[in-house]
């Protein structure tokens, strides 16, 4: 019989099986220790889970948009307090102040300032002082008791006028009518053509926007809420109720918690955050507080900072140096040296399981840095201290 017409099966043969089908018949109860004579044993190591737990040395890598691995960036939330703790100074450069410290401990994903309406129409001390003193100074112009010694210049056209009193009469009525125009003009537009309009004429003009702020005066308050806005702070006017401002804070640190956020800076001296700060501080986020002192607010964050010092620009990577806090209770209730050691005693009726009691009889040596054990006049033989 030709291969062609053999079966499929001898086309390919079956290896030869040295066993039986059956390794040990049914009958036997035990089982047999198996020996494959032909096939070599491979010694199976144990699996090991490859979900190590990150020590506090290791870096997060990260893979950026070419493909690069780089160390992840730490995110940074900023929430600020105006009732509590509004600017001393012009608000532009507080929040650039603030937004530059910030960045030195990762990258600002949010500032965020929150506020009833009273703080935008309140005028400061020292608004109501430069603004009087700028009035006195214009009517002395005025009367030529002051002669500037160089002339004012409109950063829109470049004229050239003699006192202060004559460039904002210029500025009024030529670019600031011309403004009104525009603003009609872009209002009368709908669609595609109203928001290229806007961001030609009428947002764009940087020219215009800098010198209105340096001439006009607003109606309303001292600009705070526009400077802010221009500084890249998402401002939020509360309802006029008490501890608004305070419960959105609040909300939004629960927020902040749940996002991922490394760091978490307050600007703010009201002790009502110390709660928040506390759960903060659980889900290991870092905290910064901004306030005038050091007080409870400070103490429950990792970092304290001046707030003089970061509106004046004083605070660099070397001041941002997180302090280890004592717990809670060692700073309330801080008895000796603060170090413990365990006492057993038996009593006569007890049933031979005895009760352990804490004393302070373990001390430390100030000098030599070294443990020692204090000496017990008790009576009782059963206690040690160790």
């Amino acid at each position: 019989m030709s291969l062609f017409c053999s079966p499929i099966k001898t086309l390919y043969p079956k290896p030869y099986l040295l066993h039986k089908p059956h390794f040990f018949p049914l009958s036997d109860t035990k089982p047999r220790n198996l020996s494959f004579a032909g096939f070599p044993r491979r010694r199976h190591s144990p699996i090991k889970s490859c979900l190590k737990p990150a020590s506090s040395s290791e870096i997060d890598m990260v893979r950026n948009k070419e493909g690069i691995f780089t160390p992840k960036e730490k995110k940074v939330v900023v929430l600020w307090d105006l009732d509590n703790k509004p600017p001393r100074g012009p608000p532009y450069e507080a929040a650039t102040s603030l937004r530059r410290v910030a960045e030195l401990l990762g990258r600002v994903v949010e500032i965020s300032a929150y506020a009833n309406r009273h703080a935008f129409i309140h005028l400061p001390h020292w608004v109501v002082e430069e603004r009087r003193s700028r009035k006195s100074l214009d009517f002395a112009e005025r009367k030529g008791e002051v002669i500037p010694t160089d002339p004012y210049v409109c950063g829109v056209c470049g004229r050239k006028c003699r006192t202060n009193l004559d460039l904002k009469k210029h500025f009024k009525q030529l670019h600031e009518r011309e403004r009104e125009k525009k603003v009609n003009r872009m209002r009368s537009l709908k669609g595609k053509k109203r928001k290229k309009f806007k961001e030609r004429y009428v947002s764009g003009n940087e020219k215009y926007n800098e010198a209105a702020r340096r001439l006009l005066t607003p109606k309303v308050g001292y600009g705070l809420e526009r400077e802010l806005r221009r500084a890249g702070v998402y401002v939020k006017t509360v309802e006029d109720k008490p501890q608004a401002a305070d419960w959105a804070v609040k909300r939004q640190i629960m927020h902040s918690m749940t996002r991922g956020v490394d760091w978490l800076v307050l600007v703010s001296d009201d002790k009502d955050f110390c709660e928040m700060l506390r759960k903060a501080r659980e889900a290991d986020l870092g905290t910064v507080v901004v306030s005038d002192r050091d007080g409870v607010l400070g103490r429950e964050a990792d970092l304290w900072v001046p707030w003089m010092g970061v509106e004046n620009g004083e605070i660099g990577e070397k001041d941002l140096v997180v302090e280890t806090r004592r717990r809670r209770g060692f700073d309330e209730e801080e008895e000796g040296d603060g170090l413990f050691s365990l006492a057993y005693e038996e009593r006569e009726e007890s049933d031979g399981f005895g009760r352990f009691s804490v004393s302070s009889a373990f001390s430390e040596d100030e000098d030599e840095g070294e443990f020692e054990l204090s000496d017990s006049d008790d009576d009782s033989d059963d206690e040690f201290s160790f």
